[in-house]
C-alpha cells in the first residue's frame, strides 16, 4: 500500500484537493472529519476536554471548537494537554481506516498538522498544497468569525509554509484553478506509480 500523507497551511486549498484525491477514487483519511467525531457529546475526546478546560463544553455536551480554538491557539501549554487527548484518539481511528481500505492500492491521510506532529516518517510520501500568502489571506478571512488576530495566530501555531514545502516530495500549487489542481494530482499519483513500479522490479529481480 502506498500511504499519501497530505498537508498545507490554513488557506492553502488542502480540502479541495483531498476532494480531487477522492473523486478519483482513492480513499482518503481526514483527520479533522475525526477531530469533529471525537468533540461529539458523549464522546470519550468532549468527556476528558470537559474535564480539563470544561468552558469549551457546549451545553449539548459537545465541543465548541471556537471556544477551545481560542484557549489553545498561542499556548504550547494548552495544545500539549488537548494534544494527549487527542493524538490517542486519533491513532485508534486511522487503524480502523487503514483496516478498512486494506486491499486498496494507495490512501491518502489528509494531516493539517503532518509535518508539525513529524507525522512524515508514517507516510511514504508528503505532498503539500501551497499558495501565495495574499491569495492564502483572502481565503481565510472569508472564514465565517475569522479575524486578522485570530488568522496570525493560526500561523504562528504552523510550520511556515517555505518549511513545509521544502520537506514536501510534491507540492501542489493551487493558486490557478480546481482544473489545474487536478492535473497536477495526476502527474502526481503517475510518478509516484511508475517510481514503485520499477521498485518493485528491483525487489523481485534480487528475489
Amino acid at each position: 500500500m502506498i500511504i499519501i500523507g497530505l498537508t498545507g497551511s490554513i488557506g492553502m486549498g488542502k480540502t479541495e484537493t483531498a476532494k480531487i484525491f477522492s473523486n478519483l477514487g482513492i480513499p482518503v483519511y481526514d483527520a479533522d472529519a475525526s477531530v469533529h467525531k471525537i468533540y461529539q457529546s458523549g464522546k470519550i475526546g468532549a468527556l476528558a476536554i470537559k474535564k480539563l478546560f470544561p468552558e469549551a463544553i457546549a451545553v449539548d455536551g459537545s465541543v465548541d471548537r471556537e471556544i477551545l480554538g481560542g484557549i489553545v491557539v498561542g499556548n504550547k501549554t494548552n495544545i500539549k494537554k488537548l494534544e494527549k487527548i487527542i493524538h490517542p484518539l486519533l491513532k485508534e481511528d486511522r487503524s480502523a481506516f487503514f483496516e478498512k481500505n486494506k486491499n486498496k492500492k494507495t490512501v491518502v491521510l489528509d494531516i493539517p498538522l503532518l509535518l508539525e506532529t513529524k507525522g512524515e516518517s508514517q507516510v511514504d510520501y508528503v505532498v503539500v498544497v501551497s499558495t501565495s500568502k495574499n491569495i492564502q489571506k483572502k481565503r481565510v478571512l472569508e472564514r465565517p468569525n475569522m479575524t486578522e488576530d485570530k488568522f496570525k495566530k493560526i500561523l504562528l501555531s504552523q510550520m511556515p509554509n517555505e518549511i513545509k514545502c521544502k520537506k514536501a516530495d510534491f507540492v501542489i500549487d493551487t493558486s490557478i484553478s480546481i482544473d489545474d489542481a487536478k492535473k497536477q494530482v495526476l502527474n502526481i499519483l503517475k510518478e509516484i506509480e511508475s517510481e514503485w513500479e520499477k521498485l518493485y522490479l528491483i525487489q523481485k529481480q534480487q528475489d
